[in-house]
């Protein structure tokens, strides 16, 4: 059974442009070699939520663990910290709409 890869953080204020351009240039590139399939990215204009959502479709609960503990998530990860706080993931069983 599919799973979902949910992701939420906040963008570190000041560092906008440059999480912009790692996120399209590296980030995302990254997430789709290691197998995941991204299905939707939001971003909340208004309220207390993330600030940025996002979501990917792993082919079974095995393959998301494998992917989330390799080195090469974790080298994403830490760069992606270098421009956001609050970060979460986490894994659910694929549902129809939105998750979160």
């Amino acid at each position: 059974m599919n799973v979902k890869v949910i992701m939420s953080w906040d963008i570190i204020e000041g560092r906008e442009q440059e999480y912009f351009e790692f996120v399209v240039r590296r980030f995302m590139p990254g997430v789709q070699k290691l197998g995941m399939a991204l299905s939707d990215a939001w971003v909340t204009i208004y309220g207390d939520h993330p600030q940025i959502l996002v979501g990917a479709v792993v082919p079974g609960l095995e393959k998301a663990q494998d992917i989330i503990t390799s080195e090469a998530w974790e080298k994403l990860n830490r760069r992606l910290q270098d421009y956001v706080k609050n970060y979460e993931l986490k894994v659910a069983p694929l549902e129809g709409g939105f998750q979160f």
